[in-house]
């Protein structure tokens, strides 16, 4: 039976089972190979003990505890335990009475090759390959920061410098290949890898348990149905708002709560970035060129968001749109800056529902009719009216659709001294405010203040854009 092990010297339970390896070297029918990891005369007494200097060995074999015993057959990895145990130990190898007058279990330690301060030179050095973007090298006087700043990869933000060791941590984050073509970036139309999002991630400032949501949020981003060159292109002040629905809200740390559209959380913060920056980098939508906002919104740095669907009255975004509640997605929509709705008096559902829609009959402004969607904000104290109502989503959305529909009379042109408005022959109808599916309903925010928050949209439609959902996958 071939035997690898691998050891440190450092590792106390590497010293303790230092003369189990004599035994097991000993043992007729075992071959026994042991690589060291930081001691070439550790173990002593053993046959064939091998320096893993440069811990190539423990790379590639993915060793993250030391001792760990290795059975290999014509040169192919068939199992392994980790650590010391007697009864497992005697089980792996078949010797028998291991290690007399030792303890009976001891765990192991970090192995040196995912030694935080190692593995990303490890990485480096061995899947530097899997890297295929073109490599910019800084003299040794430039400052990154300024060096990348005048290049114009950053969104007016400093950045983080996309060193290959941050690029193959970040892939670390997702299965999928690095020359596998996420999309095509508008507007100028460029093949993105999987490669480039990570790229564009790191200068976000992103975590590498992000990039499944960033990739997703690029997937929506670059389709016919959300419109991204029509939303560079346009002069109104608009950018993709991300919403993020399902479990990985939680497992990566999101914000539902307390200032949830506002700063200091990294998740929230840089994922919305770095879809903006994949945008601006890989696709060419850059401000004063394609990107024709005459105002813009803060929102064009970043804006994405989680839903809190602990805590909401009503089925998560992303049921409502057809997907099983314990998978995680991000839904996009061309939407504008956060306006507030205040209203601390309201406690009967149809007095809160007028506050709403008297507030969502503003939106873009408020004699243009279904050519904007909007995003509703239900803040957690708003929300509960709804709840202690017995009120469902769909209800609300009724509601709100009635109340905000427009008397032709009121929103003709020149009416009420405004030029702005409807052809007068709609004067004598009525109309919408928004289209069938306009109301985009989202709970979120903190716990305390009767607050909600409208997010206008954009053109809606064949020529505009449709809020867009999409899966993320690992």
């Amino acid at each position: 039976m071939n035997v690898v092990a691998v050891v440190k010297h450092e590792c106390p339970t590497c010293t303790l089972v230092e003369p189990v390896l004599k035994q097991l070297d000993a043992t007729p029918g075992i071959e026994l190979e042991v690589f060291t990891q930081d001691d070439p005369g550790f173990p002593s007494g053993v046959a064939t003990v091998r320096y893993d200097e440069d811990l190539s060995y423990s790379y590639h074999h993915a060793i993250e505890t030391v001792p760990t015993l290795l059975h290999v057959e014509d040169g192919v990895e068939r199992d392994r335990i980790v650590g010391w145990r007697r009864d497992e130990w005697e089980a792996f190898t078949g010797a028998d009475e291991l290690g007399p007058g030792l303890p009976d279990w001891r765990p192991g330690c970090g192995s040196l090759s995912v030694d935080p301060s190692l593995v990303d030179g490890l990485r480096a050095r061995f899947e530097s390959h899997r890297l295929k973007a073109r490599r910019v090298e800084l003299a040794d006087q430039e400052d990154e920061i300024e060096a990348l700043f005048d290049r114009g990869w950053s969104d007016g933000l400093p950045v983080v410098p996309p060193t290959e060791e941050r690029v193959l941590r970040m892939l670390t984050g997702t299965s999928r290949a690095a020359d596998e073509i996420v999309a095509v970036v508008p507007p100028d139309l460029v093949e993105c890898t999987v490669e480039k999002v990570a790229i564009n991630a790191v200068l976000a400032g992103c975590a590498p348990e992000y990039l499944p949501v960033v990739l997703a949020a690029v997937e929506a981003a670059c389709t016919d149905e959300f419109n991204m060159h029509g939303l560079l292109a346009t002069t109104m002040p608009v950018g993709p708002v991300i919403i993020v629905n399902g479990p990985i809200r939680r497992r990566i740390g999101m914000n539902a709560g307390v200032n949830v559209l506002g700063q200091g959380n990294r998740a929230n913060s840089t994922i919305g970035r770095a879809l903006q920056l994949v945008i601006r980098n890989v696709g060419g939508g850059r401000p004063g060129g394609v990107d024709r906002a005459a105002q813009g919104n803060p929102g064009k740095l970043s804006f994405c968001f989680p839903e809190d669907e602990e805590g909401s009255p009503f089925e998560p975004l992303h049921v409502e749109r057809g997907f099983v509640p314990d998978a995680s997605t991000v839904t996009l929509f061309p939407g504008e800056g956060p306006r507030g709705i205040v209203d601390q008096l309201s406690r009967d559902p149809d007095s809160l529902a007028r506050s709403l829609a008297a507030c969502l009959r503003t939106v873009q402004h408020p004699k243009l009719p279904m050519v904007f969607d909007a995003i509703l904000v239900l803040g957690p104290e708003h929300g509960r009216v709804f709840k202690e109502a017995g009120w469902t989503k769909a209800q609300l959305k009724q509601r709100l659709h009635e109340l905000t529909l427009l008397d032709g009379a009121e929103i003709v042109r020149g009416a009420g001294g405004i030029a702005e408005g409807v052809p007068d022959g709609f004067k004598d109808t009525q109309l919408p405010k928004f289209r069938p599916d306009g109301i985009v309903i989202v709970h979120a925010g903190g716990g305390a203040g009767l607050f909600s928050t409208i997010i206008g949209g954009w053109a809606n439609g064949e020529t505009g854009s449709q809020p867009t959902t999409r899966e993320i996958r690992g």
